[in-house]
């Protein structure tokens, strides 16, 4: 009799023990958390270098022979002055959703040169014309618009380039032999400018670039004078010239940015 007792009371118990378990409510369903994107901002102060290559167009139109006019002026020809640029770059950045908006300054050295024969046939020898473009500097502002660590940018602004002219004998005149230099000029001259780029940050501050620019800068009127040879007093009045002036630019640029963090979006 006492083990039926006990028979029965350990069934009561395992059939009170599982009707509780089924009474507890089901363990609740918690979504993981989203995952952390890092979004690049491209805000901040930045210093950079770059280097490329660069050709100036230029046409020469001899508008002056010793002070006394030429009418109309008389077309000598074009050249492109080509060669290697080297220089850096300051500038600010701030964006806003995915714009960014900046200025800038570039300074850079040129090595351009370029020259013709001048058509010019009634001098008393066959002469080339020469330019050498030692110099351009930039001063634009930017508009851009980035997807995440890339930035696609157009620019504008104000251009400068500092130029050097002058003109040698093709042949032998008098006692001098060819390749004489017979008179220069030297201007600085500004013009405008307009560029697009393409920008890709590697790092949170470092980013590399590479931009086109091309240069409007006009026509100018330049007095040339003497070397000192040919027979010519040196600083002597020789002709006035008419040149017009294009350049196109292209370079890698390489760039440190400071501040901007890198922003983390859920």
């Amino acid at each position: 009799m006492k083990k039926i007792a006990l028979a029965t009371t350990a069934l009561f118990m395992l059939s009170a023990g599982a009707a509780s378990a089924a009474d507890l409510a089901a363990r609740p369903y918690t979504k993981a958390p989203p995952p952390i994107v890092s979004v690049y901002n491209w805000t901040g102060f930045y210093v950079g270098i770059n280097g490329g290559y660069a050709s100036a167009h230029k046409c020469w139109d001899l508008n002056a022979v010793t002070g006394v006019p030429v009418v109309p002026a008389f077309p000598e020809g074009c050249h492109d002055a080509t060669g290697g640029t080297v220089g850096g770059q300051i500038g600010y950045r701030w964006q806003a959703s995915n714009w960014v908006f900046g200025v800038e300054a570039q300074g850079n050295w040129a090595d351009l040169k370029g020259s013709n024969t001048s058509n010019n046939l009634g001098f008393a020898t066959a002469y080339t014309n020469r330019t050498r473009v030692d110099s351009i500097g930039l001063f634009t502002g930017q508009v851009g618009y980035a997807w995440n660590t890339f930035l696609l940018y157009v620019k504008g602004g104000a251009a400068v380039t500092h130029d050097k002219y002058d003109a040698f004998t093709n042949a032998p005149f008098l006692a001098f032999p060819t390749g004489t230099l017979f008179d220069q000029a030297s201007e600085t001259r500004w013009g405008g400018v307009v560029g697009v780029g393409g920008e890709f940050a590697f790092s949170p501050n470092w980013s590399l670039a590479l931009e086109y620019d091309h240069l409007f800068m006009g026509n100018r009127n330049l007095n040339f004078t003497a070397a000192g040879n040919l027979g010519l007093p040196a600083g002597s009045l020789t002709r006035g010239e008419n040149i017009r002036q294009d350049v196109d630019m292209v370079t890698a640029r390489i760039n440190y940015r400071f501040g901007g963090p890198v922003v983390a979006k859920y």
